[in-house]
């Protein structure tokens, strides 16, 4: 990177999204002019718009390494989580996107939602991307990039893709989360684990009035974490069991058991994905 573009991008990322910052790096190439700004911009909209959502983060500052893809079909085709001290994220851009279209893909606020949990067992990927891309929505929805429409619309659309997967990918979802690399085998682990979590939600409502599932990650952070072993993976057994302590309520862990062994799709109706809407935005329809 030109020293130029090195420092207009060290000013633009000393930003402070709440409590939580980023340190952003260029790991391939020099950003575009337009893209000094734009990218420490992005990516501290989303942090904030994260933070604002699910809480603080376990660490103060984020690593966030950067790279540009060329003939990308979408503004973010990849990212990842890097787990370390402290965690961080990569993300893979267009080298064409605009601000505005990065604002408005999913991956950053998808890979952000990581880290608010442990390192998961292969075997548990479905609870581990579930609860990100459920989380993903929550942030959007609530950081104004969807509307209330669009997150039925895609919460719908999602489940739809992960019934169909579920017929190509046949088998436990243990077993299918297991090898999901391998098979590719995406759309059935995160999409079953969307399912898992949007139940889980609606059983802790019922238990729990003011309780839910980002509060609980909120808790979670302060009384049981343990940022010792984050290069250990945990299974999502002792992950689920401190939410069921927090709530004082056997939800979690039961559900888990019952959802790591199934080899159908769970059933979850528009009326229930509404439910969950209501119980971010504490409003009765859908406009």
């Amino acid at each position: 990177m030109h020293f130029a573009a090195w420092l207009a991008c060290f000013f633009s990322s000393s930003l402070f999204a709440l409590g939580n910052s980023a340190e952003i790096t260029w790991r391939n190439t020099t950003p575009t002019a337009p893209h000094v700004e734009a990218v420490p911009k992005w990516i501290y909209d989303g942090l904030d718009k994260t933070v604002s959502a699910l809480g603080e983060l376990p660490s103060n500052v984020i690593p966030v390494s950067v790279y540009y893809m060329k003939y990308a079909k979408e503004p973010v085709p990849w990212g990842e989580v890097l787990r370390g001290e402290p965690d961080g994220i990569t993300l893979y851009i267009d080298e064409h996107a605009s601000l505005r279209s990065l604002i408005a893909d999913w991956t950053l606020y998808h890979e952000l939602a990581h880290l608010y949990h442990p390192r998961l067992d292969d075997q548990d990927s479905w609870l581990a991307e579930g609860l990100a891309t459920y989380l993903q929505n929550v942030i959007m929805l609530k950081g104004g990039i969807i509307s209330n429409r669009e997150f039925v619309e895609r919460i719908k659309a999602g489940l739809d893709r992960g019934e169909l997967a579920t017929k190509q990918f046949a088998g436990q979802l243990s077993q299918i989360s297991n090898n999901m690399w391998q098979l590719k085998a995406y759309q059935r682990v995160y999409w079953s684990g969307v399912a898992f979590f949007i139940e889980a939600e609606l059983k802790l409502q019922s238990k729990c009035a003011d309780c839910n599932i980002v509060q609980l990650l909120a808790r979670y952070q302060t009384c049981c974490r343990d940022n010792k072993a984050i290069k250990v993976s945990q299974s999502g057994t002792v992950f689920l069991s401190y939410f069921d302590m927090l709530t004082k309520n056997s939800v979690f862990i039961p559900l888990y058991k019952r959802y790591k062994s199934r080899r159908d799709f769970p059933y979850i109706s528009e009326n229930q994905i509404i439910k969950i809407l209501n119980r971010y935005t504490k409003q009765v329809a859908v406009r």
